[in-house]
């Protein structure tokens, strides 16, 4: 039995949309509306309206649209794409939707190799460097503790992180979708876990950044890189147990914090131990969020 979606698609988590009918004898109504059929994938099921996850449905158009503004108007950011296959051919976020076309749409592949099939964006970042929005500073030191070169500030705005991001080719963190869909933002991630802890698990998991981590190399407060210091040079800085029990101390260049390996390090290192014996299995199945991805096929519908 297929759905067909009329008016905007666009919906709150959870509540039906105004405007927005669902008809369960599809194929029966002769209106002279354009039809296109969608499918989405996995992970992005999570931005869609309860009645249309993780099934195929008919959504009808009269305006000329493309198929990023199609996809954006079901709530799905375009930056949560990987790949579009239009009647099961690879297309771009320009591609304008045709009545009767079969879309299929399918978030990143972490697992399968799909070079051969044109992709959104351009080619995947090879140096993970972030960014991220005013609600996510704790993800953001957590970052920095792995070694990743992380922006945070809690004073940016929406459009300071969106520009940043695009002038500086970083990867954008967020739990706002709508600051995801920004045409400038090319690379960016919804965050789906809201304790900071399982956001940091989230996304190395999501960007398999396990073999990029190099701990304690960043300044958490401020992202800047450490450098080994003498402690004669930072002797007068010290607390009086620390200078006596700890000689090797490292210092952000930047801000001035100091490190060395107190209590609070052991600490980091219990945690770092943890997300790293999270890393996913051989089979590309990821064990904290329980996502695996269906490989597109090009001659399926």
């Amino acid at each position: 039995m297929a759905v067909i979606i009329r008016g905007s698609p666009r919906t709150r988590k959870n509540q039906k949309p105004a405007g927005f009918t669902v008809d369960q004898n599809a194929g029966n109504d002769q209106t002279a509306r354009s039809q296109a059929h969608f499918r989405f994938y996995e992970e992005l099921n999570d931005f869609l309206p309860p009645q249309l996850r993780r099934r195929g449905f008919f959504h009808e158009f009269s305006r000329r649209a493309s198929v990023k503004d199609m996809v954006e108007s079901f709530g799905v950011p375009h930056t949560e794409v990987e790949l579009i296959l239009v009647n099961g051919d690879s297309v771009d976020f320009s591609y304008i939707v045709r009545d009767k076309d079969h879309i299929s749409v399918y978030p990143m592949f972490e697992s399968m190799d799909i070079t051969p099939l044109l992709r959104l964006r351009p080619e995947p970042l090879r140096d993970p460097r972030f960014v991220l929005d005013t609600n996510l500073g704790k993800l953001a030191r957590y970052l920095r503790m792995l070694g990743f070169d992380s922006l945070y500030r809690n004073d940016y705005s929406d459009a300071d992180v969106a520009t940043v991001s695009s002038q500086e080719q970083r990867i954008l963190l967020t739990r706002d979708r709508a600051l995801l869909q920004r045409k400038i933002i090319t690379h960016g991630y919804f965050v789906r876990q809201t304790i900071p802890r399982r956001q940091i698990s989230e996304v190395v998991a999501r960007f398999d950044l396990y073999a990029a981590v190099q701990p304690m190399t960043r300044c958490t407060r401020c992202n800047g890189r450490l450098e080994a210091v003498e402690k004669e040079i930072i002797c007068q800085d010290l607390q009086p147990k620390t200078r006596r029990y700890y000689n090797r101390f490292r210092r952000c260049p930047d801000c001035g914090q100091i490190y060395w390996k107190g209590s609070h390090h052991t600490h980091m290192e219990r945690l770092i131990a943890g997300i790293m014996a999270e890393k996913r299995d051989t089979a590309g199945h990821c064990k904290k969020t329980h996502c695996r991805h269906t490989t597109p096929d090009a001659n399926s519908r």
